[in-house]
């Protein structure tokens, strides 16, 4: 039996009464804490729904991401990677901090994979077998660093709470049949049905890292974006639904600038622009997306 066997379960790390607690969530939308008791979502604050040992991302897994940002809907032969460091993690409802400096943080709505087991060096077809669960999450980017680290966006993307992840972990679902929406304040920014254009499944990048490097019970693999990633403001919110997995929320929040003024400093050149703002002109037709105001289920 797999995670895409059986019904749908999800299970959340929650703060209530006082202590953590694992909670399973009922069709009724209850969470049901180990001793049974039945709370709603808003008498507890949910937490990572994992502690991972590694954070790893891939670059440009989905075809319109890839026109978007390289005018080729796959732009490389096989996915390439980057890390976040692990104090990137952050919880459904959490905040993200935009530091006063600081002018491109740019969203990236993705769907994450939770590792259930020491895996290491294993087939495609076996590493749904290694999966704990999937659950949305956001991979957060700092682009007025884009000029620095020689490409390995640890400025970028790793940032303390640049990895919120959650609600929960669910499995006995398919993500790969599912659709992926990004709101910005209510307002649809992202959206892409996975199957069409997801490049490589999460089956083939596990396989892929556990070649060489071994993945640990509750390490993360996040698994691309769709095209329109784009910057937020302090005040912002924002939401990634994924269907019959769930929705993460979480609010820009404004930090103040570092005390020291030593290593990179941020920049506004053309290439930060370039990834921040985006380029509509490269997204075809076939995935564009219309704004909208969209009430989020």
């Amino acid at each position: 039996m797999t995670v895409l066997d059986g019904p749908r379960k999800e299970t959340r790390r929650v703060l209530a009464k006082g202590s953590i607690h694992w909670a399973t969530v009922s069709d009724a939308g209850l969470l049901i804490l180990e001793d049974g008791t039945e709370l709603s979502e808003d008498n507890v604050v949910h937490l990572p729904p994992c502690n991972p040992t590694k954070i790893i991302c891939p670059h440009l897994t989905y075809k319109s991401r890839g026109i978007e940002s390289r005018n080729k809907p796959q732009p490389t032969e096989t996915p390439t990677y980057f890390m976040k460091p692990v104090t990137a993690i952050n919880n459904h409802g959490g905040e993200i901090i935009k530091p006063d400096d600081c002018k491109y943080l740019n969203y990236e709505g993705e769907f994450a994979v939770v590792i259930s087991k020491v895996t290491r060096n294993i087939t495609p077809e076996e590493a749904w077998d290694h999966i704990a669960g999937f659950s949305p999450a956001l991979d957060m980017g700092l682009h007025d660093f884009r000029d620095t680290d020689s490409g390995s966006m640890l400025r970028v993307k790793g940032s303390d709470g640049f990895c919120p992840i959650g609600p929960g972990i669910v499995s006995g679902v398919d993500p790969r049949e599912q659709i992926i929406r990004t709101f910005r304040n209510g307002l649809l920014v992202q959206e892409a049905e996975i199957k069409d254009e997801l490049i490589w499944g999460p089956d083939y990048m596990i396989a892929d890292l556990s070649r060489h490097i071994t993945l640990s019970p509750g390490d993360v693999i996040l698994t691309g974006t769709p095209c329109h990633s784009r910057s937020l403001d302090v005040g912002d919110t924002i939401e990634v639904e994924i269907t019959e997995i769930g929705k993460l929320s979480a609010s820009i929040v404004s930090g103040p600038p570092p005390r020291s003024d030593v290593g990179h400093l941020p920049t506004d050149s053309e290439e930060v622009r370039r990834v921040a703002l985006g380029n509509d002109e490269r997204v075809p037709e076939l995935f564009k997306i219309n704004y909208r105001n969209a009430k989020i289920s």
